[in-house]
Order: C-alpha cells, then sequence, then structure tokens
C-alpha cells in the first residue's frame, strides 16, 4: 500500500494499493484489446468521447482541486487552473482527432500517400509537481491519437489520476483504454517502460531517473518523450522596466513552492540596475503569503516531502539571503528564500534546488549575459527583460533553451509545443503536433502504370 500524506499537515489522508509487475502485465493486455476496438472508433465519435471527459472534468474541478491541495499541497487557486487546464487539454486534443491526417507526395509512376497510425498502448509516467496536467499532456493526445493509456502517477499524488480514471468511464470512454496504475517507480514504472506491449513511454521528472529510462528504452527501440530537469535564467537588462520585472520576479520561482522545473531561479540582473532591483525584490519577496493552502489568500504552500524540504534546506546557509516567512509546527514548510551572495558555479546556482529558492547574480553586457544563461546544464525555459525587440530577438537566439518569454514568465501553453535542449529532456510536447507524436508514419506507394 502507499500512504498519501497532507504536506501541510503530515497526517495521512488516503492509502492506495501499489501496482506490482503483474499487475502491469495484466493492464496491458486488458489496454492492448481496448486499444484495437478505440482505433477502428470513427474519428468524430472518437473525439466526441473526448469532448465527454471534458465536460466531465469541467463538472468536477471542485472536486479535483480540494484533492489537489491535500495531496500535493498546491495552494487552491492553482489547483482549480490545474483541473481547468485537464479539460482545456482534453477539449484541444479532441480538436485534433478529425485533422491528423497524412500527405499525398508527388512522385513518378503511381501515387504516394502517408498515413498516421497509432503506435499502440503508450505508458505516462507523471511527476508529483503537477500531478494533472503533467499526467494530461501526454494522455490526452495519445488517446486522441488512437492509443491506449497506462498512466503511473507519483507514489505521492495518485488521488487525483485514480479519479480521473473514474471520471473518464463515466464519460464514455471504454474499460481498459485508460487505467491508472499507481506504484513505485522502480517496481510499476520499471515494468511499464521494459514491458514488450508498451510502444512508448512519456516521463517527467528528474534528468537522473530519464537517463535511466531512456537506457531501458534504447534497448527496446523503444519510443520517449522526455521532460526532464531545468535550471532557468531570468535576464534583467537595464533597459527593461525594471519595477516591473522585480514585481514579476518573486511567483517566476516561488509558484508551486519552487516546485516546478520551468522555475525562475536563476536571475541575471545588468550590473547598473543590480542595487535598485535589489531595494525593490527584496521586499517583494518578503512579503509573499506562505500558509494554508486551501486558504484564498494563501501565494506558496508547503514542499512535498520531508525528503524534498532536508534536500532544499541543504543548498540554503543558515541565514543566508534575503527571507520570507513560513509556519511553524507540522507540515514540509520552507521560506520563499532569495541568495544575493552565491558564487555563479556554485551548486545552488547551477544545480536543480526544486524549492523556493533563487540566486541573484550581476552580468555586465549581452554577451556576459548569454554566457551566464547558458552556464548550465540544462535548457527548458527562460525570461528576457528588455524594451529593445531587436536584443529580444538577438539574446532568444543565443539562449539555449527551448520555451523562453520576453517580458514575461510564461512558459506552458497547450496552443504551443514544450520541451527542452540539452539535459531537460528529448521531444516535444503539447501543441499542433501533439497528436502526431503518438504516431506511425506509414508510407504507401500505388502504381498508376498500366
Amino acid at each position: 500500500m502507499l500512504e498519501v500524506l497532507n504536506p501541510a499537515t503530515e497526517e495521512v489522508i488516503a492509502t492506495v494499493p501499489a501496482a506490482t509487475a503483474q499487475d502491469i502485465d495484466a493492464a496491458v493486455a486488458r489496454a492492448s484489446a481496448a486499444q484495437a476496438k478505440w482505433a477502428a472508433v470513427a474519428p468524430a465519435d472518437r473525439a466526441r468521447l473526448l469532448r465527454r471527459f471534458a465536460v466531465a472534468v469541467d463538472e468536477h474541478i471542485e472536486e479535483l482541486a480540494q484533492l489537489e491541495v491535500r495531496e500535493a499541497g498546491h495552494v487552491i487557486g492553482n489547483a482549480r487552473w490545474e483541473a481547468g487546464n485537464v479539460r482545456d487539454l482534453l477539449d484541444f486534443a479532441a480538436g485534433g482527432v478529425e485533422r491528423l491526417s497524412g500527405r499525398q507526395i508527388p512522385v513518378p509512376g503511381g501515387l504516394n500517400v502517408t498515413i498516421l497510425e497509432p503506435l499502440g498502448v503508450v505508458g505516462v509516467i507523471a511527476p508529483w509537481n503537477f500531478p494533472m496536467p503533467i499526467a494530461a499532456w501526454g494522455t490526452a493526445p495519445a488517446l486522441a491519437a488512437g492509443n491506449a493509456v497506462i498512466l503511473k502517477p507519483a507514489e505521492t499524488t495518485p488521488l487525483t489520476a485514480l479519479r480521473l480514471a473514474e471520471l473518464a468511464l463515466d464519460a464514455g470512454l471504454p474499460e481498459g483504454l485508460f487505467q491508472v496504475l499507481p506504484g513505485a517507480g522502480d517496481v510499476a514504472g520499471n515494468a511499464l517502460v521494459e514491458h514488450p506491449g508498451v510502444a512508448k513511454i512519456v516521463f517527467t521528472g528528474s534528468t537522473r531517473v530519464g537517463k535511466q529510462i531512456m537506457a531501458k528504452c534504447a534497448d527496446r527501440v523503444k519510443r520517449l518523450t522526455l521532460e526532464l530537469g531545468g535550471k532557468s535564467p531570468n535576464i534583467v537588462f537595464a533597459d527593461a522596466d525594471v519595477e516591473a520585472a522585480a514585481l514579476a520576479t518573486p511567483m517566476s520561482y516561488l509558484d508551486n513552492s519552487g516546485q516546478d522545473c520551468c522555475a525562475r531561479t536563476r536571475i541575471l540582473v545588468q550590473r547598473s540596475v543590480y542595487d535598485r532591483f535589489l531595494e525593490i525584490v527584496g521586499p517583494a519577496v518578503e512579503s509573499v503569503v506562505v500558509g494554508d493552502p486551501a486558504d484564498e489568500k494563501t501565494q506558496m504552500g508547503p514542499l512535498i516531502s520531508r525528503s524534498q524540504l532536508e534536500r532544499v534546506r541543504s543548498y540554503v546557509p543558515s541565514g543566508a539571503g534575503i527571507h520570507g516567512t513560513a509556519p511553524e509546527g507540522p507540515g514540509f514548510w520552507f521560506p520563499p528564500t532569495l541568495l544575493t551572495d552565491a558564487e555563479a558555479a556554485s551548486p545552488v546556482a547551477t544545480e536543480e534546488v526544486f524549492g523556493p529558492v533563487a540566486v541573484v547574480l550581476p552580468f555586465e553586457d549581452e554577451a556576459d549575459a548569454i554566457r551566464l544563461a547558458n552556464a548550465t546544464e540544462y535548457g527548458l525555459s527562460g525570461s528576457i527583460w528588455t524594451r529593445d525587440v531587436s536584443r529580444a530577438l538577438r539574446v532568444s537566439q543565443a539562449v539555449q533553451a527551448g520555451n523562453l518569454s520576453v517580458n514575461s514568465h510564461s512558459s506552458v501553453r497547450y496552443w504551443t509545443p514544450f520541451g527542452g535542449y540539452k539535459q531537460s529532456g528529448l521531444g516535444r510536447e503539447l501543441g499542433p503536433d501533439a497528436l502526431a507524436a503518438f504516431t506511425e508514419t506509414k508510407n504507401v506507394f500505388i502504381s498508376t502504370e498500366a
């Protein structure tokens, strides 16, 4: 059994069965049978069922949000957005079902067409930091493309995933088509990765585990999408609206208590406005409201677990930097923290802390900013603050990251592709090509010669 803790109180709120390798094997057999029937469903009917699933999610947004607050410690406003994002992803994917088409390619001597066919059974291994939306990133387009999905949620956050599976059945999706099997990564996750009946793995999590999964998929020539770690820069040039940039900074790395691979945890500020930036950002960090995630006024909740709390503590020297406040007593609390004296090459400035901790570093000019921005093994996201459009374009082209925002901290939109450079992952999720990532391309030539 898996115990699910409320990270704000450390109370056990549920226990769920942990799937074994045998459970995964049985689930794959069910999924294969369901997928064959699902792929034969007319595209319009498949889209209609996915929209019913979206409606079912919409009707239970508050229930799903409250579950997310209790199992993941997300503040209630964020949790409602996350449940709504699942609905929107299902709607968006449903719209692609009838547009998933191949091409006719001009060739001599006949007609050549390509056909996009579903892969079969897809395994989605979702993380604990955004349990609902990230699970839907893989699940929605995979189902829309005609596949079956087996979702393994993180051990600490299985409840919303299990409820989504119930809502899928209520909406009329076939039994066995979308299954949720909570379990330990080295048991259920490993069985899913190694199973010969699983055609593709979608994994979001740490770079270390992603590399292990990649090696196992390589041995089986299994398709794989990886969304891994990040250490994203927030670059503030002297010609920017410094006040706006400073005021937007706290929640660029404190959202979800910093447990976000897109968090802007490396704040790079041009030296001529560095002091002014600190004058504004310091009080803004200190004023962030940390507390009960169910309270509508709370801006930041707890970390997910005791082990994560200890990991974050290990990066921060006692009393260093600018601090906000956090509750004392039960719960996995760590205050908002901004380090102003960290070395650019130190672990806290280059490694993914995955907590409410950022460093602020000065830079001299554009070339220096680009050098610092790229001085990490990751390349997932980042922000550029400037009023100069030419500079925004130059720096966007020079920064090695898959998702950049200018005068904004936005990273993920379901309309646009998402993924990373370097050790932040492989492949892209979301966007107009999301469904195609879950298909095989078959080429057919028809001779017209007599």
